[in-house]
């Protein structure tokens, strides 16, 4: 496959900085080699860079640096449309407000190709504030409602061509989800898996039941992996930790049957805060995790004979 590795330095979404460092960290972890190892053609195309902006006021006065991420929505949503007509986009994170712009622009390419776009959304938050509800102001809490579709982004947020349709979000992993973003979430048609779901089911039928949605429709499907979807004692490089995240297994497990459906087109590897690590741990256990999904086996199953 022909993988194209894009930085996207945004930190500016979170309330920690540290996450414009995460292209680097993924870099030096060795994502490049480790695809190349797999058979892949990669190519690194560098970081994005958004366009000179000015800064937008909100009446939701604890929104921040609005206008440097509308620029980087654009940027991002270009280079995803672009990218995804020469191979296999992989973003490196930056923090999660990224995929605003990353799935924007690969819903158009997929909506070009006549083809529905999927998303699955690993990540201890649903990232599903309007501008108008968030608390915080920390923009890396809406890229979901932003390409969703949602409410609220008009004349702040570029005008989004193809929304991703609820019904075709699957949210694995949740475990802190704040009350209105919960409010929004009831009847929104997106499917949510918190942690209790993936205790009681595990988590390969919870993700086998959304592949099998995704086949059937010839989807092409994006997948969203948040360093927080993990258990903190594994990667403990992110701002937002949340205790009793996926465990080692869990995470590889999903990433094993990912590339076993052949179904993934795109990848996003966000909220890597190296600042917050331990000698590297977390970036290299994001490489590992993303290799998995593009082949790498943590046991050869060779066939048995007979």
């Amino acid at each position: 496959m022909e993988c194209r590795l894009i930085g996207a330095p945004l930190q500016i979404g979170a309330g920690q900085l540290g996450c414009e460092m995460g292209p680097s960290a993924l870099r030096i972890a060795g994502l490049k080699t480790a695809l190349q190892a797999l058979g892949h053609t990669v190519t690194d195309i560098g970081n994005v860079a958004p366009k000179a902006f000015a800064e937008i006021p909100h009446p939701n006065t604890a929104v921040h640096h609005l206008g440097e991420t509308v620029a980087w929505t654009e940027a991002l949503s270009e280079a995803a449309y672009r990218e995804s007509g020469l191979g296999m986009p992989i973003f490196m994170g930056g923090d999660h407000a990224i995929s605003a712009g990353t799935v924007a622009g690969l819903s158009k390419r997929a909506a070009e190709m006549s083809r529905p776009l999927f998303v699955l959304w690993l990540d201890a938050h649903t990232d599903y504030h309007s501008l108008e509800t968030t608390r915080s102001g920390n923009l890396h809490g809406v890229p979901v409602a932003y390409y969703s579709g949602r409410e609220s982004f008009s004349g702040y947020f570029p005008p989004l061509e193809h929304p991703v349709d609820p019904n075709r979000i699957c949210m694995i992993g949740i475990r802190s989800v704040d009350p209105a973003e919960s409010v929004a979430l009831k009847g929104s048609g997106i499917t949510v898996h918190d942690m209790r779901m993936i205790d009681e089911h595990g988590v390969a039928v919870l993700l086998r039941e959304f592949l099998a949605k995704v086949e059937a429709a010839n989807g092409l499907l994006h997948v969203s992996l948040d360093v927080d979807f993990l258990e903190p004692a594994i990667a403990p490089a992110v701002g937002t930790t949340v205790p009793g995240g996926a465990t080692f297994r869990e995470a590889h497990l999903v990433m094993e049957m990912l590339h076993d459906s052949g179904l993934v087109s795109s990848l996003d590897l966000v909220e890597l805060n190296p600042f917050l690590d331990e000698r590297g741990r977390t970036a290299t256990l994001m490489v590992d995790l993303a290799a998995s999904l593009m082949g790498k086996s943590v046991m050869d199953r060779p066939n048995r004979a007979g």
